[in-house]
């Protein structure tokens, strides 16, 4: 089918209490292996991008191959663009087809954040497409993505003010969850989560949770997060496939069978998170 946009997908994982996976893609592979467990699991699917691996081939290449992958589907599958760090780079990912948009000004002040944000948002809206920002700030470092300094946590009043001022569809809060790889088990603050979802009506979204321990995730969604982003964890599972076949067999030279044995990990392990998630059986 073709691609769709994230709204009614996360509408309908707000009402079923359960989350809708996320999962960023790097190369045609793992765009195939996310949307084959997401067929294999029934369920809605979000491939994502961030500004670094859109810098590695562009806007276009990916959007060609998310809007293949979706058109052999099924299933619902979403093509969003992760931390968009700029409003050029989101009107970009608009014009060319992206069916979702992050903006991410959450590095700014709270007012400066909500003028980046509202003017995206008034961008989008003629379209129909959907946009996600941030309040606090997620740590860590993937790509580029730098989780700044300063009080990371999103304060549960600024939240709703906020989402009123901007218009904004969904809304990933930091709450002790940070990018890239956790250097000992992260600890979440729950109760910060439940009293944003007691202000903010819209969807909620957890980003860099690569990592973070399944039952902790399950706590999120419980608490009203509909949207969990995975990346780092697919990175790991494609390269370990890749080298784990060159280490058999260094003397390969055929790409299609080193990257089939990566793409067969990243199927299993997106199936383990949407299920997970508690979409499989939701498309």
């Amino acid at each position: 089918m073709p691609l769709v946009t994230t709204k009614e997908m996360l509408l309908r994982a707000q009402a079923g209490h359960y989350a809708v996976g996320a999962f960023n893609v790097e190369n045609m592979e793992m765009v195939m292996a996310v949307v084959q467990a997401a067929e294999e699991s029934r369920a809605p699917v979000i491939m994502q991008t961030t500004p670094s691996t859109v810098k590695y081939a562009g806007l276009d290449y990916y959007l060609a191959m998310a809007k293949a992958a979706a058109e052999r589907a099924t299933v619902p599958v979403a093509m969003h663009l992760d931390h968009g760090d700029s409003f050029e780079l989101a009107m970009q990912a608009l014009r060319t087809g992206y069916t979702s948009i992050m903006i991410d000004g959450s590095h700014d002040s709270f007012e400066d954040n909500i003028a980046l944000t509202r003017r995206v948002t008034d961008a989008c809206a003629p379209s129909g497409v959907p946009v996600e920002a941030e309040l606090g700030k997620v740590g860590g470092k993937e790509d580029d993505l730098e989780g700044g300094d300063g009080n990371p946590f999103t304060d549960p009043q600024q939240a709703k003010e906020f989402v009123e001022r901007t218009g904004v569809d969904s809304l990933a809060v930091a709450i002790g969850t940070a990018h890239g790889l956790y250097k000992g088990v992260p600890k979440l603050d729950f109760d910060r989560l439940s009293a944003i979802r007691e202000l903010v009506s819209i969807p909620l979204v957890l980003h860099g949770a690569s990592g973070v321990p399944d039952e902790a995730v399950r706590e999120s969604i419980r608490r009203g997060i509909c949207k969990v982003n995975f990346a780092t964890e697919l990175r790991i599972a494609f390269s370990d496939g890749v080298k784990k076949y060159l280490a058999e067999d260094p003397d390969a030279f055929d790409p299609k069978k080193y990257c089939k044995v990566g793409r067969a990990n990243v199927v299993a392990l997106v199936k383990e998170k949407i299920a997970l998630c508690g979409s499989n059986g939701q498309a």
